[in-house]
């Protein structure tokens, strides 16, 4: 059976053309005669410019808005949200990454990697994962939240498409960026089937919208019992940029459908490069 990455925790802080074509404006031509047009005087004249001037205004702002409601995610930060507390969210465990994960005491700070972090970028949309090291280049697509609140899960009919939640900060900006996936699907694994194989030091890299590389290292992997889920420790707000990952992880409960716990990987962008580099 397949199961999403887990009912995502309870509240966290916010996290959060038609086109118009001017009409074309044919100037009088001055210094000969015209029988069909009479000249222009002075006052004429700054009132045709003026006008002129309106219309390229309105056509430019109309532009805009054109391509901002065409893909508003490439254009603004997004609108932080906050989730609804509820009950029976899920926990994780702090540790160094591979063997057996192990759940850190629910006041414990995110795990820092080992380099200063980077400073961060202004926001803008995660177009992909890149994980070397699990052999993970996936899409990301941006998600909200469900009716009861939780973040909603990528499309499991994608195996390898991550979610990224658009009601936080975008990844390589302040705060932490969360992003989801699925851990298998009905018939096969999925993009994080080996995600709680990442380690203190490891790398991740983002590819945004604007050109630039957001690279994270792995400051620590934790799996929790989504019954005790460290909501502050993930969704907290941080002043670096950080990457949460999260899946599914532990024992699969076939009378729930689900995953028992959460695998959480914490990441800090410790650096930024051209995509084009």
């Amino acid at each position: 059976m397949t199961t999403p990455p887990g009912h995502l925790p309870p509240g966290h802080p916010a996290y959060q053309q038609q086109q118009v074509y001017a009409q074309p404006v044919y100037p009088a031509v001055y210094g000969q005669e015209h029988p069909e047009r009479p000249r222009l005087k002075g006052t004429q004249i700054v009132r045709g410019v003026l006008i002129l001037a309106a219309l390229a205004g309105v056509f430019t702002v109309a532009a805009g808005l054109m391509f901002w409601l065409g893909s508003p995610e490439e254009y603004a930060a997004p609108e932080r949200t906050t989730l609804r507390s509820q009950a029976g969210a899920l926990a994780p465990s702090v540790g160094p990454g591979g063997g057996q994960l192990t759940q850190a005491d629910p006041s414990a700070p995110p795990p820092a990697p080992p380099l200063p972090a980077a400073p961060p970028l202004l926001p803008s949309s995660p177009k992909r994962l890149i994980i070397a090291k699990l052999g993970v280049n996936a899409p990301i697509k941006s998600v909200g939240l469900d009716k009861r609140g939780a973040i909603e899960t990528p499309p499991i009919s994608n195996s390898n498409l991550v979610g990224w939640y658009r009601g936080g900060p975008t990844a390589g900006q302040a705060g932490p960026a969360i992003m989801l996936g699925h851990k298998d699907t009905q018939t096969r694994s999925a993009v994080f089937s080996r995600l709680h194989e990442l380690r203190y030091g490891d790398t991740i890299e983002v590819i945004r919208a604007d050109g630039t590389i957001a690279v994270f290292t792995v400051g620590g992997v934790e799996q929790a019992n989504k019954e005790t889920f460290p909501t502050n420790r993930v969704y907290g707000n941080a002043e670096d940029a950080e990457l949460r990952l999260i899946t599914c992880g532990g024992n699969y409960n076939r009378a729930t459908g689900h995953y028992v716990d959460n695998v959480i990987v914490y990441a800090r962008m410790t650096s930024t490069r051209l995509a084009n580099s």
